[in-house]
C-alpha cells in the first residue's frame, strides 16, 4: 500500500509545485501566496510520503487531498487535478490493501 500511496503523493507534489507559475501568470495570484501555499502543499505532500509507516499519515493523504481540491478556488484548473489526485489516493489505498491483507493476528 505505501509504494502506491508514495508515488500518487511524489507526483502530485510535482504538479502541485508547477501549478505556482501557472497561478501567477495566468491566474494573476500574488506571488508569494502562490509560493508558499503552493510550497507548502508540494513538500508537505513528500512529508506524508516519507511518514507513511505511520497509519494516522494516511488521514493526512486525505487533508492534503482536500487542499488540492480547495486550491481550485485560486486556480480552476485545480478542482479538476485535486479530484483526480484523490481518485488516484483512494484507488492507491484500495489497492494497497487488497494487495496486502493484514493478517488477522496484526488486526
Amino acid at each position: 500500500m505505501r509504494a502506491l500511496a508514495s508515488a500518487v503523493l511524489a507526483f502530485e507534489s510535482i504538479v502541485l509545485a508547477l501549478a505556482i507559475p501557472v497561478a501567477i501568470s495566468i491566474y494573476q495570484v500574488d506571488g508569494a501566496v502562490a509560493g508558499w501555499v503552493g510550497g507548502l502543499l508540494a513538500i508537505s505532500c513528500l512529508v506524508v510520503t516519507a511518514l507513511l509507516r505511520f497509519s494516522w499519515a494516511i488521514y493526512a493523504g486525505w487533508l492534503i487531498q482536500g487542499a488540492a481540491i480547495a486550491a481550485g478556488f485560486v486556480i480552476p484548473a485545480m478542482f479538476f487535478l485535486g479530484a483526480m489526485f484523490a481518485a488516484l489516493w483512494w484507488w492507491a489505498l484500495k489497492l494497497g490493501r487488497s494487495a496486502h491483507p493484514v493478517p488477522v493476528d496484526e488486526a
